[in-house]
This record gives structure tokens, C-alpha cells and sequence, in this order.
């Protein structure tokens, strides 16, 4: 198994230490994964020799898709429990996928313009890393609304029954950040506080609180923070129940769930970024947290123009006929 599976510590395998670390809970990882790597092999038919294998796969992008197959899987099991047309939902995932992907890579060049202009074809190496969550949910949600408006579909209610998977999916998804040794926060010694090896982590993402603080075991140096990679993933856990909860008791109108998205996930998303040391950045501005802000905006001034008789999406067309199954009534 040793010769198939590539970890993180081949290049220093001769130490003696662990790759990560939960120390105030007493977990600690030797040879952490990160990526699966396929061995190149042949086989000879009829004379001919074709060789297979040979790559690498990232544990990251397994647990990306890993998410996305789960988040639809609960959207479509909600979708059929509420009658809706889940064929509908198929074609939301394919652009969820596509648009989500792009956006994210997009709203990362943009804010990291000053490194991608002198390297322009590296803009498209997204095996490298680069991508903001922000970009892929604006991307993948004005491609819905039109998707919805061309199939002359009830847009708002997509995007409610949406919103859940992309909150599981997030989830989900923030454990590859783990494997990846990234997205972490400032130097703390709290409860759940992560200890990494130095030599792993981007120099430029680390902070000065966090080398005062290094910590040096076998002649290794680490360095540690808060895993916000597991904060953001517990909330967002708990942001999922409370949508399944609102869902199946509270579901009182079309963009509930929208609006309770916008706003737990910008209070989640602004506590988190006030945490990590590699945020993009405008001037002395997180641009997450900006973003952050305008979603609980949007959230609540959805909730406050429902709750004044001010219905916002009466302009949306009510083809809710359409998204229900053929009953033959």
C-alpha cells in the first residue's frame, strides 16, 4: 500500500514525528495523505502493449466531489418529499459543478491580479490551488436564475432547495483543506488547536505570532493555529440542520431559505475569515468579510420586506405548476 499511496512526509521520511496534530486532545498524524497515486502498469493484447496509470489523484478534489454527490443527493430526496420536479435539479447540479468551479477560479485571479498578470497561463493550472468559495456560489446562482427564467421555472424556490446542498456540500468540502494543510488561522493553544509541520506550510501565510510560538519536537519545527477548516465545518453543519428544520416546520414563504442561507453563512464566513492568515485582501480589507456583510444584508432585508407585507418575489413568475410532477390532474 506504501508504494501506492503518496504522503505528505516522503520528502522528509527520515525524520521521526508526525505530519499534524490535535494535541490538547491527544490526536496525532504520521504520514498524513494527501493524494492517491496511481501506479503506471501495461497489458499486452493481441501482440500490442498499452501501458495505463501513472497519475496522481488529490484527496482535496476526491472530497470536493465527495461533496457535491451528497449535497444533490439530499437537494433531490427534498425535491420528491415536496413534490417538486427533481429532474430540474440535474440540470442545477451540472451547473453548479461547471459555473461553480469557474466562478471560484475567476474571484480569485481577480483578487490576486497583481501575481496572475506576469504569469497569465497559469490562470487555468487550477491544480495548483486558487479557489474562493464567494465566487463559485455568485457564479452558480446567476446561472440558475437564468436556467430557471429560460425554463420559466420558480427561481427563488430553486435556490432554496439548493442552498442545503451547497451548505453540506461546504461541509464537506472543508475537510480537503485539512489534507492540504491550508486555510488555517492565527497561532492559538485552545482546545482544538492544530499543530503542522513548518516545512509543509506556505511561508507567506505564515504570521509572526506563529514563529514566535514554533514549537520544535525531534528536530522538527511546527507551527499552530486554529483549524478553521473544522470551525466552518461544524457550523455549517449546524447551519444545514437548521435549513432542514425551517424546511419541514418554518417553511413560510419562497426565499426563507435563501435569506437564513445569506445570513448564517455570512456571520459563519465573517467569524471564520477574521481568523485566517491567508484571506484575500484589498488595501487592509478581507474581501470575504466584505462579501460576508452584503449576504447578511441580503438576508435580512429579505426576511424584513416579508415580514412588512412586501412580498420581494412576486415579480418571479409562480410557474410552480411546472416544477410539480404530472399527476394527471
Amino acid at each position: 500500500m506504501d508504494s501506492v499511496i503518496a504522503t505528505v512526509s516522503e520528502a522528509v521520511n527520515e525524520k521521526i514525528g508526525y505530519d499534524i496534530a490535535f494535541p490538547n486532545i491527544g490526536i496525532f498524524i504520521k504520514n498524513l495523505k494527501n493524494t492517491i497515486k496511481i501506479g503506471s502498469f501495461s497489458i499486452d493484447l493481441f501482440g500490442n502493449s498499452y501501458s495505463f496509470g501513472g497519475f496522481t489523484i488529490a484527496y482535496y478534489g476526491i472530497i470536493i466531489a465527495l461533496a457535491m454527490i451528497i449535497g444533490f443527493a439530499i437537494v433531490t430526496h427534498f425535491a420528491k418529499k415536496f413534490k417538486m420536479n427533481d429532474d430540474i435539479f440535474y440540470d442545477v447540479f451540472i451547473l453548479v459543478i461547471l459555473l461553480g468551479v469557474i466562478g471560484a477560479r475567476i474571484y480569485y485571479v481577480i483578487f490576486k491580479w497583481d501575481y496572475y498578470q506576469i504569469r497569465p497561463i497559469e490562470i487555468l493550472n487550477i491544480r495548483s490551488g486558487g479557489l474562493a468559495v464567494f465566487g463559485g456560489i455568485i457564479l452558480a446562482s446567476i446561472g440558475i436564475i437564468i436556467y430557471c427564467l429560460i425554463k420559466k421555472v420558480n427561481f427563488i424556490k430553486v435556490l432554496d432547495f439548493t442552498m442545503i446542498g451547497v451548505t453540506i456540500g461546504q461541509a464537506i468540502g472543508r475537510y480537503g483543506n485539512f489534507f492540504n494543510m491550508e486555510a488555517f488561522g492565527e497561532y492559538t493553544n485552545n482546545i482544538f488547536a492544530m499543530r503542522m509541520r513548518d516545512e509543509y506550510i506556505d511561508s507567506s501565510i505564515t504570521t509572526s505570532l506563529q514563529l514566535l510560538n514554533k514549537i520544535e519536537e525531534n528536530g522538527i519545527s511546527y507551527i499552530q493555529a486554529h483549524p478553521t477548516f473544522f470551525y466552518e465545518s461544524s457550523l455549517n453543519i449546524i447551519l444545514f440542520i437548521i435549513l432542514i428544520y425551517m424546511l419541514n416546520k418554518k417553511y413560510k414563504f419562497d426565499g426563507q431559505l435563501l435569506a437564513t442561507y445569506l445570513i448564517g453563512y455570512g456571520v459563519i464566513r465573517f467569524f471564520v475569515e477574521s481568523l485566517r492568515t491567508d484571506s484575500l485582501m484589498v488595501s487592509t480589507l478581507k474581501i470575504s468579510q466584505i462579501v460576508a456583510i452584503i449576504c447578511v444584508i441580503i438576508g435580512i432585508t429579505i426576511y424584513v420586506l416579508h415580514f412588512v407585507k412586501i412580498k420581494p418575489f412576486d415579480c418571479v413568475h409562480d410557474l410552480e405548476g411546472i416544477m410539480l410532477k404530472d399527476k394527471g390532474e
